[in-house]
């Protein structure tokens, strides 16, 4: 072989070689932060798990184009705060900011680096959107309840107890939306209608949950709503034993709450909401603005009525919320 054409199929071999491994380092990792507002438990793990399925969907990998950094707050708001600035130090392309403390605390170290809430019921009045079809700023993302829901609660109640006197609402004023207020006109305003008294029980620490629930359980016909937010969430084991400790009827927001022995939770299916935010990400990472992106409302909800908590307290569901259960726990 002539030298020359030696020299020129040499040259096109190790090109060819090459070429795989300029392709590679072309491939540029997005990296995107997680903000929790809880603990990193198996609730959390499944929120996360339906994070990474849809940002896989919309053609996301861990460990190839993307790096997720995960924060848990574990409902201490300080340490909230500590960890969204840590998550903004590493300069992600986006962070998916759990919960309004959660949004809270990366709206106030940085105003530049997109944002997709979720699990936030009042965007707006947190400041966090100019409005929901236009967010306006850095931030956009996922409701979850409406402040009517605890009027719902309220009627839930009065139909499976009757006799239902007195109804207490249970929330940690640090951590709830609006420190609580948000949910607390329609509540006051079912009361009125159901002819029952309302009082609220702000909570900042477990002997405050244990003080406030056994002072409820000394009065006959007492009810309780447990508002969504993450102190209580955090602490839903204490607060369903001494629900049931104390027979207070009580209603909750998640799911979980059911299944660890509540009588019953009504709200929406959180993984689906962090499956859908997935996509709000991807958009993100694919160049959309946040302000561009309309905030959206939840679509899946669920009732899960534990009839084995019912049973003991000695109340009966009536047939109608049975019928639009869509689990029953035995």
């Amino acid at each position: 072989m002539k030298r020359r054409e030696f020299i020129k199929l040499l040259g096109g071999a190790l090109a060819s070689q090459a070429i795989p491994a300029n392709a590679q380092e072309r491939v540029r990792v997005r990296t995107v932060g997680v903000l929790i507002g809880l603990a990193n438990d198996a609730v959390v793990k499944a929120r996360a798990k339906a994070f990474e399925q849809g940002l896989e969907r919309e053609g996301w990998s861990v460990g190839q184009n993307l790096r997720i950094e995960y924060r848990y707050a574990e409902g201490d708001p300080l340490r909230m705060q500590a960890l969204a600035k840590e998550l903004v130090e590493l300069k992600p392309d986006c962070i998916l900011g759990h919960s309004t403390p959660g949004a809270t605390a990366l709206m106030q170290v940085t105003r530049t680096i997109p944002i997709v809430f979720v699990c936030v019921s009042d965007p707006v009045g947190s400041g966090f959107v100019a409005s929901i079809a236009r967010p306006a700023g850095n931030m956009t993302g996922f409701t979850i309840f409406p402040a009517t829901i605890t009027g719902k609660y309220m009627s839930m109640l009065k139909e499976m107890v009757p006799q239902l006197v007195r109804v207490a609402i249970l929330y940690n004023p640090d951590s709830a939306p609006a420190a609580g207020t948000f949910f607390l006109s329609p509540f006051t305003d079912a009361a009125k209608e159901f002819k029952v008294q309302p009082s609220t029980a702000e909570v900042r620490n477990p002997a405050q949950i244990e003080s406030a629930i056994a002072k409820l359980g000394e009065e006959p016909k007492s009810g309780l709503i447990v508002m969504p937010d993450n102190f209580t969430a955090v602490h839903r084991k204490l607060i369903i034993s001494l629900a049931a400790q104390f027979r207070i009827p009580t209603i909750y927001p998640y799911r979980y709450f059911a299944e660890e022995g509540g009588l019953l939770s009504d709200g929406m299916d959180t993984s689906d909401l962090f499956r859908r935010a997935a996509e709000y990400v991807s958009r993100v990472l694919r160049g959309a603005k946040p302000a561009d992106l309309p905030v959206q409302a939840p679509t899946k909800f669920e009732l899960v009525i534990n009839l084995t908590a019912a049973k003991a307290l000695g109340i009966v569901i009536p047939k109608m919320l049975l019928a639009g259960a869509d689990e029953l726990i035995e």
